[in-house]
């Protein structure tokens, strides 16, 4: 079994790496982990989305791509670290672009049977705003996604 994990630093994409590696274990299967850098505006605080472009401003962060970049190897070393820890070698992967799209075309692309994604629980008003991630991996994805949390 082919497995693809989607990683962001999350403790919840950790449980979702070590609920693949069990899976893994079980069936002989392979693991690669993935990052999707998506150097854009992203929100840095608060739980609630803003309500005005004043609010939101000095919310926003814009992250350079090699700023992206580095933050997308180091949750890669820290996945690979975490698995080499659980006995599994995994291969890892730096991808460009939305996450959803690109971690979807990957896995059909290269074949994979499966994709597990973590879940933060993002809830409420902001959850529904901002969207979910796996949410729409589940939705976008041609293979079986397992939504850890």
């Amino acid at each position: 079994m082919k497995s693809l994990v989607a990683v962001d630093g999350s403790e919840a994409s950790k449980n979702a790496l070590e609920y693949a590696a069990d899976i893994a274990d079980a069936m002989d299967g392979s693991i690669t982990v993935v990052h999707a850098v998506d150097p854009t505006a992203y929100d840095e605080g608060g739980d609630e989305p803003a309500l005005s472009l004043w609010e939101s401003e000095p919310r926003l962060v814009i992250e350079s791509v090699e700023d992206a970049e580095a933050r997308g190897q180091h949750h890669l070393e820290d996945a690979a670290n975490l698995a080499a820890e659980l006995g599994q070698d995994v291969e890892t992967e730096l991808l460009y672009g939305n996450p959803v799209v690109t971690i979807t075309s990957y896995a059909e692309e290269e074949g994979f049977d499966t994709i597990f994604v973590g879940h933060r629980g993002r809830s409420g008003r902001a959850g529904m705003m901002l969207g979910s991630v796996a949410k729409s991996l589940v939705e976008r994805a041609t293979v079986p996604v397992s939504v850890v949390r």
